[in-house]
C-alpha cells in the first residue's frame, strides 16, 4: 500500500533491484514471469500489472538509467500520470526530466510537468512514444538484416558482426523468442562460419537465461550435421563446466 507520500516498500525494493541489475548488466523481467524479458510494450500496455514496477521510483530508475531510450521513453510515459497524486512523485519526475541521459525523455517529461499533468498532453506523450518505440524497432531489425547480408559476403568480420548483433538485439529490446529464433538459425546455419557461431557462444551470458537453456536444448535435439555437431560439442562443454551457469533440461 503507498504511503502518504505515494511510494511502497515493494517500489522500493523494485527500485533497488533495477539499479542492481544495471550495475551488472544484467536484462530486466517481467515481474511475475522470470522467463520473459521486460520490453518497452509492457509498460505502454495499461492492462498489465507491473506489480512493484507500478510505483514511481522504479520508474523513475528506468525512465533515468536504462541504456536504450525506448525503455526509458516507455517508463517514462507509464510515470507521467501519477505525477499529479504527490508534490514528491511531482519532484522525482521534475529530477529524472533534467538528469535523464537521453534527450527526447528530458523533453517529453518537462512538456508534461509544464502542463501541470494535464491528461491530454499525457495523452499526446504517450502517442508519440508508441510511435517511436515502433520505428526503433524496424530500424534495428533492418540494421539486423543488412548486417547479415555483409557477413554472409565476407564485408564485415565476424568478431564485429557478433558485437553488432547483441548490441542491435538489446537496443532494439527484441522479445525472447525472437532472440532465440535468431541465434539458432545462426548457430544451425550452414552457410555461417563456425568462428561467428563460436564468438556467439563467447557473449552467450548477454542473453537471459531462459533463452540460453532453451537454445541449448534445441541445439542438441537438432538433427546432425557437420555444421551443427561442433556446436554442439562445445554446448556440452559448457554445461558439464557449468559455464555461464548452462543447465539442460
Amino acid at each position: 500500500m503507498a504511503n502518504a507520500l505515494g511510494i511502497t516498500q515493494d517500489g522500493l525494493k523494485s527500485a533497488l533491484e533495477i539499479k542492481s541489475k544495471y550495475r551488472k548488466h544484467e536484462p530486466l523481467v517481467l515481474p511475475g514471469a522470470k522467463d520473459r524479458m521486460l520490453i518497452p510494450e509492457n509498460f505502454m500496455n495499461k492492462n498489465i500489472n507491473l506489480l512493484g514496477f507500478e510505483d514511481p521510483l522504479p520508474l523513475a530508475m528506468v525512465a533515468s538509467r536504462d541504456p536504450e531510450a525506448p525503455m526509458a521513453l516507455a517508463a517514462a510515459t507509464r510515470m507521467c500520470p501519477l505525477g499529479s497524486t504527490t508534490k514528491l512523485i511531482a519532484g522525482v519526475m521534475q529530477v529524472v526530466g533534467e538528469t535523464s541521459k537521453h534527450p527526447l525523455v528530458r523533453e517529453c517529461l518537462s512538456f508534461v510537468t509544464e502542463s501541470d499533468f494535464n491528461p491530454t498532453t499525457i495523452a499526446e506523450v504517450r502517442h508519440h512514444a508508441s510511435r517511436f518505440i515502433v520505428k526503433t524497432r524496424e530500424q534495428y531489425t533492418l540494421a539486423l538484416r543488412e548486417n547479415l547480408q555483409l557477413l554472409l559476403d565476407g564485408s564485415i568480420a565476424p568478431r564485429q558482426f557478433v558485437c553488432d548483433f547483441f548490441e542491435l538485439t538489446e537496443a532494439g529490446n527484441m522479445r525472447n523468442d525472437i532472440r532465440k529464433k535468431l541465434v539458432l538459425s545462426l548457430l544451425l546455419s550452414g552457410t555461417v562460419r563456425p568462428s561467428v557461431k563460436f564468438l556467439m557462444l563467447e557473449n552467450f551470458e548477454r542473453l537471459a537465461k531462459p533463452v540460453r537453456q532453451s537454445i541449448i536444448s534445441s541445439v542438441l535435439q537438432a538433427e546432425p550435421t557437420r555444421h551443427s555437431e561442433i556446436i554442439k560439442e562445445e554446448l556440452q562443454y559448457m554445461v558439464a563446466n557449468e559455464i555461464s551457469g548452462l543447465e539442460v533440461s
